[in-house]
């Protein structure tokens, strides 16, 4: 193991030559770890035919086979050595014996990429983190992403401070129907128009909810339509980074940091028994919902032994990828359906089964068929008013037999999962009760770290690798702090912020970060 980057810029200078194609200058790091493992890598390889480096199945880990081929070339006792490059992206017996008998040279399109963005750090983190220095205060940095991310903060506070609340009001009915069942529904318009936030037909004050109330209070109710339709909900796809990072920070509060640390944990492998030390889930940064062949034939056919054949779709369940995605590697998925979180529990710890179980049903539920769902609209028109209710019965199961999703509610705040009494077109109905509420609108919510990565991913900035790293940092430089768990600038971090906005919009553009 080389524990990552064994060369990298000088931390003393630049190392970039801007007047020569900036053309970068590496030196060998020197860090305890470095020199003890580039000690342990020249010993070993001394003494064997040929050398295979099978660093990580991304840009950062092409550049690094290549630094280390580079360190072994200039090394005499293996300078003559035949050096390649294998890759996987599971760690499994049959995937590691697959990259061994397929050796290839180093791709350099990868490593170039992964050298034009170091070169680019550099540049904005050494040119402008003196400037920052002088003007604000010494020891601050700047850099390419980081700052931008900031600026997302910074800019998502801003959004709270000029937010100006909104009166709306909702009105719920209490029902009874003729066979002295009760249900709600709630008040969806008003002469056509819908009663929504922002909407034609708004209650927006006491005086106009009294107004539709009066108008209310003595009308006669009657049932208007009744309709029936079904409707199929599919399932997830399976992880990427970004959603992995968001699901284990909803589900369980865990920080992007942990989620990545306990991921790596399960790659790099656990031993499980009389198998030994196996992988149990494929590279953990990736933004691509591909799966292999190998993978979707394991959850078909666990489908098929475990649920029968009503589970198992005619054809593998395919998802498409976002068009701005790498697609360097598969999705994350456990490396066999077969070793379910019953199966291997007991090898594991609490924080590592509760991330693999994630990801295992994840990629389960993802090769099930649709819940099948059949959804009652009765619509209750009085008037100039409408009043609606949404109700729907499962049909069939489908993937949530397996993987629990959110309850859904539909635009207007109706639970659409809820059960309805027997309601039928025409019936006469019985007022219980009218609940009028006064409601505000809010401001955008402050970034949670799972938020801030969706948001970071949907605008191009940064990539799988770099999310927690980012927010790790930020947080260190004390540009951003954690309040009750949602993440604010700091009076630093606002400072920074305008100050590098002012001065350089160009490179402290979204755009320009994202291309």
């Amino acid at each position: 193991a080389c524990f990552g980057a064994v060369r990298d810029l000088p931390k003393s200078t630049l190392g970039v030559d801007v007047d020569n194609n900036f053309e970068p200058k590496y030196v060998t790091l020197r860090e305890e770890t470095n020199r003890k493992a580039l000690k342990e890598i020249k010993e070993s390889a001394a003494k064997v035919d040929e050398i295979l480096i099978a660093s990580d199945p991304d840009r950062e880990g092409e550049a690094i086979a290549w630094h280390v081929a580079e360190i072994l070339k200039n090394f005499k006792k293996t300078a003559d050595k035949p050096t390649s490059r294998i890759v996987f992206n599971e760690i499994t017996k049959d995937n590691v014996k697959k990259a061994v008998k397929a050796p290839r040279e180093v791709d350099f399109n990868l490593v170039d990429a992964q050298q034009a963005r170091r070169v680019i750090d550099r540049l904005v983190g050494y040119k402008i983190s003196p400037l920052l220095g002088w003007v604000v205060r010494k020891g601050l940095s700047a850099g390419r992403v980081q700052s931008v991310t900031v600026r997302m903060v910074v800019d998502r506070e801003n959004e709270i401070r000029a937010f100006v609340p909104e009166e709306y009001w909702s009105m719920d009915a209490e029902f009874k129907t003729p066979r002295q069942e009760n249900f709600t529904a709630k008040l969806h318009s008003r002469k056509g128009e819908s009663i929504a936030v922002g909407k034609p037909g708004q209650i927006k004050s006491q005086e106009d909810a009294d107004a539709v109330l009066a108008a209310l209070k003595s009308a006669e109710y009657t049932v208007g339509s009744v309709t029936r339709k079904e409707v199929r909900r599919r399932p997830s796809p399976p992880f990427i980074t970004s959603t992995l990072q968001q699901d284990a920070s909803r589900k369980f509060g865990m920080s992007t940091g942990q989620t990545m640390a306990i991921a790596q944990q399960l790659y790099q492998g656990i031993s499980i028994g009389a198998e030994g030390q196996v992988g149990l889930i494929t590279y953990m940064r990736t933004d691509s919902l591909r799966l292999s062949n190998e993978a979707l034939d394991s959850a078909r056919s666990y489908i098929q032994k475990t649920y029968g054949d009503e589970f198992l779709p005619q054809k593998p369940n395919f998802y498409k990828n976002k068009k701005n995605a790498q697609d360097a590697h598969e999705a994350i998925r456990p490396t066999s359906a077969f070793h379910t979180p019953e199966s291997i529990g007991q090898h594991l710890t609490q924080e590592q089964l509760k991330l693999y179980t994630l990801i295992w049903k994840r990629f389960v539920a993802c090769q099930m068929p649709p819940a099948v769902m059949d959804q009652t609209t009765v619509d209750i028109p009085v008037d100039d008013f409408l009043f609606r209710s949404t109700g729907s019965i499962m049909k069939f199961q489908g993937f949530t037999k397996l993987y629990e999703v959110a309850k859904d509610e539909d635009e207007n705040g109706n639970d659409t999962n809820r059960l309805l009494p027997e309601i039928n077109e025409a019936e006469a109905l019985g007022l219980n009760e009218l609940k009028p509420e006064q409601h505000f609108t809010k401001p955008p919510p402050r970034f949670s770290e799972a938020s801030l990565v969706r948001a970071m991913e949907e605008n191009g900035i940064g990539r799988p690798s770099t999310y927690a790293p980012t927010i790790r940092t930020i947080m260190n430089r004390m540009y951003v702090e954690k309040v009750t768990g949602r993440l604010v600038p700091t009076e630093l971090g606002e400072e920074v912020n305008t100050w590098l906005v002012k001065n350089f919009p160009d490179i402290l553009s979204v755009d320009f970060t994202a291309r």
